[in-house]
């Protein structure tokens, strides 16, 4: 697991929002405080579509809101006169990333063994932190695979020329 603290913010929010720098994660859930807390869990509800579009989903193995999906939502209730008071969202690295990290660092962990690489970022008390996360079907001492994904993580925001520090 890495921190990040981002050192300018509006840089950030234009690349979260405005750009699609973020889009193809996958989303686990959405806050955003102003006047109310808005939450967003990003399951997808195979119900609500056709039949022809759940089953499509399901053959795909989609679960989750991809952040292009929801960003245009979320963009309306952050931007206004005044700051959020807070917001976090959990974004979790699809899934064909995930095996292809996986493949490509060595990690002895087999991809279905990975519930999830996670990026969260959190806003409050107008500080913004990117933190990864790792989560494990299995038990293993091995951290190949959470190394590797701190350092795609960082490489990330380097790429996007997203300033930060490590926490």
């Amino acid at each position: 697991m890495r921190s990040f603290k981002i050192k300018k913010l509006k840089h950030f929010m234009n690349q979260l929002l405005l750009a699609d720098t973020f889009d193809y994660f996958s989303v686990s859930e959405a806050s955003v405080t102003t006047f109310v807390t808005f939450t967003i869990d990003g399951s997808l509800h195979p119900d609500f579509y056709d039949p022809d579009t759940a089953a499509r989903l399901k053959a795909a193995g989609k679960s989750q809101v991809r952040w292009s999906g929801i960003k245009s939502w979320c963009y309306s209730v952050i931007r206004g006169k005044r700051t959020p008071i807070s917001f976090r969202f959990i974004f979790i690295l699809p899934e064909d990333r995930t095996h292809a990290l996986c493949e490509a660092c060595g990690s002895p962990v087999e991809p279905e063994n990975v519930s999830g690489l996670y990026l969260n970022i959190q806003y409050s008390n107008a500080s913004l932190t990117v933190t990864t996360g790792t989560s494990l079907k299995i038990f293993t001492l091995d951290k190949t695979l959470e190394h590797a994904f701190d350092d795609a993580a960082k490489d990330f925001l380097l790429r996007h020329d997203i300033d930060f520090e490590e926490a």
